[in-house]
């Protein structure tokens, strides 16, 4: 019985390495498109921060300082306009403060999920780019938006992060910035759930979206708030608007994690 020829120690070690290298090379490619994206993600911050008149800036800083005890901290404001006319797909601007959430917000109603993989320029993009549920409209009783949860914090990586009432409490407000508007929510509910598979019952947060009748409405800030592990005082009343962000959560499989503010009307 003849032996079967071996493999030569050199080759195994030189596929080994390669093997090795091959995979230095993914991860570094990887984190340098992570990198690409946000580095365009603040690009587009600063377009949209900029002052319109740069020589009205100049005036304003030219003017005598305040003191200290009468200098406010200034809400930052945005202007949408140039972000708009540079595509249309976008309709606003989604942020939380204090955390990396501070994104455009992109609609297809006609492909909800156009920009799942892709940048705000059309390119592939592994972050995407937040977006607003082709079901709902920027009136819609419940808004969902999704992100996806980036391993080194960006996009919505830290919304789990609401799992302790501690992070909500220094974090408790989202923005959503349209052109017409700056809105601001307040965040009652934020829990760990899944996808549920076809035909199981279970709390499905995903169908309470767009136009809600009132006991849909009431059945989904229930059900919330039941599934939020500390109680935030907050029960939103039918006809105030809810805003819902959805990302992937890794305790289990098709693991969401889900956070939702309820508009605050002055």
């Amino acid at each position: 019985m003849k032996k079967k020829p071996k493999i030569p120690r050199v080759v195994i070690g030189t596929v080994l390495v390669f093997l090795v290298l091959l995979s230095v090379f993914m991860a570094g490619h990887d984190l340098w498109r992570q990198k690409q994206a946000q580095d365009t993600f603040e690009d587009l911050a600063d377009l949209v921060t900029a002052p319109e008149d740069p020589e009205e800036s100049q005036v304003e800083s030219s003017a005598p300082e305040e003191s200290a005890e009468a200098q406010e901290p200034q809400e930052e404001q945005r202007n949408l306009s140039l972000l708009f006319e540079q595509n249309a797909d976008c309709i606003g601007w989604i942020c939380i403060p204090g955390t990396a959430v501070d994104y455009p917000l992109m609609h297809t109603p006609e492909d909800s999920e156009k920009y799942l993989r892709r940048d705000f320029y059309g390119a592939y993009s592994v972050n995407g780019v937040p977006f607003l549920d082709g079901r709902c409209s920027l009136e819609s009783a419940n808004l969902i938006i999704y992100g996806h949860n980036m391993k080194n914090g960006t996009m919505f990586g830290e919304l789990d992060r609401y799992a302790r009432d501690s992070y909500w409490r220094e974090h408790p407000v989202i923005r959503l910035s349209t052109v017409d508007e700056d809105r601001e929510y307040e965040i009652f509910a934020a829990f760990q759930t899944r996808l549920l598979y076809e035909g199981e019952e279970g709390f499905a947060y995903y169908a309470y979206t767009g136009d809600l009748s009132q006991e849909e409405y009431e059945e989904f800030v229930e059900q919330a708030k039941a599934m939020t592990p500390y109680d935030t005082g907050i029960t939103p009343e039918y006809g105030e608007q809810l805003v819902m962000l959805s990302t992937c959560s890794y305790h289990t499989e098709n693991g969401r994690f889900v956070v939702v503010g309820r508009e605050k009307i002055e």
